[in-house]
């Protein structure tokens, strides 16, 4: 039987490594900025409907079928606005991030690709499409995978170092990123707070685990303004810079150019920005460099976390 995933109820227990981060840093804290928009279920891509996931539009969850202009709208104000006030937010105070890009979305909006590749910010592969992985067959998978990384060597200029499925991976999704080759690391796990290493059919495979908590989703969730978003990732980040005194551990935000785009929603981030830039010992930077360094600091050892 090919390699399937199994679970693990033990992690790193009481003593997690120490993570050594440059600086001696108390947290690595990584910003994701999902791009999504033009990639999403649709009428024009075939689905027969209008996704409206993480919008104000809820016409699909209903059942909905057909043509949605609302929701394409809500969508298109992500790549058209929400894109550029967050890129101006990060580029004004030269702050890195990561992007988890969807390489048909990119292809729509080359000049938000271009924008991204002159910032010199990180992209993680975010599939192909914002579909959902675990419903394709595997052949569909690993097709998907492949389009991804050439659309993605075209837009961006280069290949994409790491993956992150819509939600949750398949059972098959890191067999496949092996079997295909080139992947520093995936983001497809929720359950940790510093990386990990699996062996993945013989070969090894570093998690870089990511956060659907410290998550600008909780607007799609019912929270309501900017304050309540602010309170929680400004409660987490000083958990983890009080405990990183002795047990340094990294930190994911999650962005949505559709849902923290808005004025409104982004007031809340920028608060956060300078709560942050208050604090000294924070490692600010992309996830392809919280991989390197685990790789260079934490090297593996031919086995797997608890295997």
């Amino acid at each position: 039987m090919s390699w399937q995933p199994t679970r693990d109820f033990i992690g790193y227990g009481a003593n997690p490594p120490d993570p050594q981060w440059p600086g001696n840093a108390r947290l690595a804290l990584n910003f994701v900025v999902n791009y999504e928009e033009g990639s999403e279920p649709s009428m024009q891509d075939g689905e027969g409907y209008t996704e409206t996931g993480l919008t104000e539009s809820t016409s699909s969850a209903s059942g909905l079928k057909g043509r949605d202009l609302a929701g394409e709208g809500m969508f298109e104000y992500g790549s058209r606005v929400g894109f550029w006030r967050l890129h101006r937010t990060f580029l004004e105070r030269g702050l890195p991030l990561t992007v988890f890009g969807c390489a048909l979305a990119l292809e729509r909006n080359p000049e938000a690709a271009q924008a991204i590749r002159a910032a010199g910010w990180d992209v993680c592969c975010h599939g192909w499409r914002w579909v959902r992985h675990f419903l394709l067959s595997e052949e569909e998978e690993r097709e998907h995978i492949r389009r991804a990384i050439q659309s993605l060597k075209q837009t961006v200029g280069d290949r994409p170092a790491g993956w992150y499925c819509r939600y949750g991976p398949s059972v098959n999704t890191r067999r496949l990123l092996v079997e295909e080759g080139g992947f520093t690391y995936d983001s497809d796990y929720y359950g940790e707070e510093l990386p990990f290493w699996q062996t993945v059919a013989g070969k090894p495979h570093l998690v870089v685990p990511y956060s659907l908590t410290n998550n600008d989703g909780k607007y799609a969730a019912g929270m309501v303004n900017s304050d309540q978003w602010f309170g929680l990732v400004r409660d987490a980040f000083d958990v983890l810079y009080r405990e990183g005194a002795t047990a340094p551990k990294m930190m994911s935000v999650g962005l949505h150019q559709r849902l923290i785009g808005h004025p409104g929603r982004i007031a809340g981030l920028w608060r956060f920005l300078d709560h942050v830039q208050k604090h000294s010992g924070v490692w600010v930077t992309g996830r392809l460099d919280i991989a390197k360094h685990w790789i260079a600091t934490h090297p593996y050892t031919g086995k797997g976390l608890n295997e």
